[in-house]
């Protein structure tokens, strides 16, 4: 019974402990030209790409640099005049050439 009690007390010490959950980077892209924007949700190089307007915002995908995924977006969706990939925001000079 003796050992029974820093068990349960270091249990309910670690029960009043708050979780930190840690917010998922942003990945957005904005196109240049909102007519180009899919209706439905639609996947590309595993991220879930989902469109209001010409804002567009994914969850999850592979992991690669920001430039290769803008070039796999603008692909498929057009020219972005924003991009960022998992938190990393591209300059105007990447986008130049994302969207070439």
């Amino acid at each position: 019974m003796r050992a029974l009690i820093p068990v349960l007390t270091l249990c309910a010490a670690l029960a009043s402990v708050p979780a930190v959950a840690q917010a998922p980077a942003a990945t957005r892209a904005v196109l240049a030209d909102a007519a180009r924007a899919p209706a439905r949700p639609t996947i590309i190089d595993g991220a879930n790409w989902r469109c209001e307007g010409a804002t567009c915002t994914a969850s999850g995908g592979n992991s690669q640099p920001a430039p290769r995924a803008c070039r796999r977006v603008v692909a498929r969706l057009g020219a972005v005049s924003e991009f960022s990939w998992k938190g990393v925001a591209l300059t105007a000079e990447e986008l130049a050439v994302c969207n070439a």
